[in-house]
């Protein structure tokens, strides 16, 4: 296996590995709830977990944008810029994460608002969001740290972080419902205690594994106005384009709950396949930006070409077999699911769309990662925004003759919109910088 292969491995497969951990947070509360007797408790979790996803989801920025500028930082052999990047990045996350928490009351009534729960549903919901918005600066202070690790080519100490997390998520869930008969509040506050575990070893491994920096970090610039000016720049553009991604996701479920229960349980069930393929690609996302900032920050621009190149060829490699997983073993996966005669059923209609996902979504996968490494941020806004624009005008013009299967077409195209379109950019930016 030759270098870049081993670069890319090393940062790939831990961050598979975290990022396959990370749903396992809210799995473990469903699963605990759904044993307190009432289906309230479960929409409750699905409520208030729902609510988490998009305020986190939104502010992934702290990760991307701190990870892209600190692989570049490290590049330059600017080891003053890489302590600063951190203590910036956290300062702001923890800057959002009081917003947040002044600012629930409206938070969680506009969500309810939203998603209209029942009486009890909402009751319960409050109350489990009540306890978990104080977990804002763990969870934000947590993206920085993450981010400043992939950026230091480390995504050991992520992968290490969600591991433990989930362990003490399932001990003091259990612990609090079971051992303490506390029921949504218990688990709430397990999950909570999840979160600042995870948040203090993060900060525990930082300081034993990097505390040699200290000496080159000076207060002098952290805050420095162009400092500040490129990091709030180049995170706008990944805040609008998260933004748009949000839009494109929570419309799809929408259409679908349109189309009636039948539809939106098979939607939501064949978005798993799409979900689990995204685990595995944000893995070589990540090395992505890691190893392309690390090499735009250097500028040798041929170990740049070469990445991206290694990384294509591991993300056809993935979609390729991916594509074959989902067609031999697609009926085993979906009967894992559920056991619903008519779902199974009606996923045989739309399941040839599901097969269409890997080989479709690959390469915006791939582009994410370089794009962030190279904090080519416009370049992701602009593709994005195409591709969302894309996904609706499809949707509208075929929804009344193909129904789903406009949702699902309008769905796959957005997907391949979004890497050709970065692929346009990438090789626009590198004819222009050669040129110049």
């Amino acid at each position: 296996m030759d270098k870049r292969n081993k670069e890319i491995l090393k940062i790939a497969l831990p961050s598979i590995v975290s990022n396959i951990t990370v749903p396992l947070l809210g799995l473990v509360d469903v699963t605990i709830v759904g044993h307190l007797g009432s289906a309230a408790y479960i929409g409750a979790i699905a409520v208030g977990g729902m609510t988490f996803n998009v305020i986190y989801w939104i502010f992934g920025f702290l990760r991307m944008g701190t990870s892209g500028m600190t692989s570049q930082a490290l590049g330059r052999r600017d080891l003053g810029e890489t302590t600063r990047m951190l203590v910036r990045s956290v300062g702001i996350a923890f800057a959002v994460a009081a917003a947040l928490i002044v600012l629930q009351v409206p938070l969680r009534m506009a969500s309810l608002g939203i998603m209209q729960p029942t009486a009890e549903v909402a009751s319960l919901a409050t109350t489990y969001f009540d306890i978990l918005i104080y977990g804002a600066p763990a969870m934000l202070g947590l993206f920085s740290l993450s981010g400043w690790f992939i950026g230091m080519q480390n995504s050991k100490a992520p992968m290490a972080v969600a591991i433990v997390q989930n362990i003490v998520n399932i001990a003091a869930s259990t612990l609090l419902v079971f051992g303490f008969g506390m029921k949504v509040e218990g688990v709430a506050i397990g999950t909570l205690t999840a979160q600042y575990a995870g948040f203090l070893m993060a900060v525990v491994m930082c300081l034993r594994g990097y505390g040699r920096l200290r000496r080159h970090f000076s207060w002098h610039g952290v805050w420095q106005r162009s400092a500040m000016s490129h990091f709030f720049s180049v995170n706008r553009d990944i805040f609008v384009r998260t933004l748009c991604m949000v839009s494109v996701m929570l419309f799809f479920t929408s259409a679908g709950s349109w189309q009636g229960e039948v539809v939106l349980a098979v939607n939501t069930l064949l978005m798993q396949f799409y979900l689990l393929f995204s685990y595995v690609m944000d893995g070589f996302a990540y090395a992505g930006e890691a190893l392309a900032g690390r090499y735009y920050g250097a500028r040798n621009g041929a170990a740049l070409r070469s990445t991206v190149g290694h990384l294509f060829i591991w993300g056809l490699g993935m979609a390729v077999a991916f594509t074959a997983v989902y067609g031999f073993g697609g009926d085993a996966f979906l009967s894992l699911l559920t056991d619903e005669p008519s779902v199974v059923a009606a996923s045989h209609t739309y399941y040839y769309w599901a097969l269409a996902i890997p080989l479709a979504g690959m390469a915006a996968f791939v582009w994410d990662g370089v794009f962030i490494g190279c904090t080519m941020t416009r370049g992701m806004l602009v593709s994005m925004a195409l591709a969302a624009a894309t996904f609706f005008i499809l949707y509208y013009a075929l929804r009344g003759s193909l129904a789903n299967h406009g949702l699902w077409i309008a769905f796959i195209a957005y997907m391949a919109v979004r890497g050709l379109a970065q692929t346009f950019i990438f090789r626009k930016a590198r004819l222009t910088a050669q040129a110049a």
